[in-house]
């Protein structure tokens, strides 16, 4: 019996060992990559202006006064009888909303088409303008996103909305703003569903491999959904009280507890006879 219980010991630990490393390289990331190594990102991390975005636009100029007009921080400023005054304390900037037909309406200049423009594309068509119509002579003009927005489901840490600063942010980011994947959520089949012309694209994206950096949903776009499936055994156990595994796990302690009161008293009635 001492002889089995000692070939049997160094098999449970080769098969606890395996499911050990199994387990650490089911949570890796990118694990197909040699390290020290260069890739080339390809994706593009903004497809341009959407219907419902909130856009920054900022005119700046050598003669400040020309672009008061323009500045949602300055035109609401009043004048009467030559005097500026202030009507109110809440200067907060709300933005220039874009509507369903991709359009804004801008202060002077009024209804401009910008859906589907880069911001930079924008700043410069605004400036053109500007200047064109004797508005502003050396207009320089800043357009951010005011509302840059995804939401993270699923097999995370904290899943929920991310409102982001600026316009790019790539998987790992927005995973690192929830906390990262549990232990459970499957690296290799990620979810992102993205909304492109009017269109609606259900994506995958492979966390594990080293494709990841030349996948399309690598930046993550406007208003992106992304979903990180529970593995397997996780679905499995959610069909089950949740109990049970307490129950297991307490079994499991029970009998390793009495395997070890077993195994001791064996050993020590074999030194008895032994001696």
């Amino acid at each position: 019996m001492l002889k089995k219980i000692h070939f049997l010991l160094p098999v449970v630990g080769a098969m606890l060992l395996t499911v050990s490393c199994r387990q650490q390289r089911d949570i890796a990331y990118v694990k197909d990559a040699a390290r020290d190594s260069v890739m080339t990102l390809e994706g593009e991390f903004s497809k341009g202006i959407q219907a419902n975005d909130i856009l920054y636009i900022y005119v700046e100029s050598l003669t400040n006064e020309a672009t008061v007009p323009f500045n949602q921080e300055t035109n609401k400023v009043a004048r009467y009888n030559g005097a500026i005054i202030n009507p109110g304390t809440n200067n907060a900037v709300s933005g220039y909303l874009v509507d369903q037909n991709g359009d804004i309406i801008f202060p002077v200049l009024g209804r401009m088409k910008v859906l589907g423009k880069t911001h930079a594309e924008l700043a410069r068509n605004i400036e053109q303008q500007l200047k064109d119509g004797g508005y502003v002579l050396d207009p320089v003009v800043t357009v951010k996103l005011m509302n840059f927005r995804v939401c993270v489901l699923g097999d995370v840490t904290r899943p929920g909305q991310l409102i982001v600063q600026g316009e790019r942010l790539t998987i790992f980011e927005a995973l690192s703003m929830v906390g990262d994947m549990t232990i459970t959520g499957q690296r290799e089949n990620v979810t992102v569903i993205r909304e492109e012309n009017g269109k609606r694209i259900i994506g995958n994206i492979n966390l594990a491999s080293k494709d990841v950096f030349s996948s399309p949903y690598y930046y993550l776009h406007q208003n992106d959904v992304v979903y990180v499936e529970p593995n397997a055994k996780k679905k499995r156990n959610a069909d089950r009280d949740p109990m049970v595994m307490t129950y297991i796990s307490s079994g499991l302690s029970v009998v390793s507890v009495l395997s070890s009161m077993f195994y001791y008293y064996t050993l020590s009635k074999y030194y008895e006879r032994k001696n």
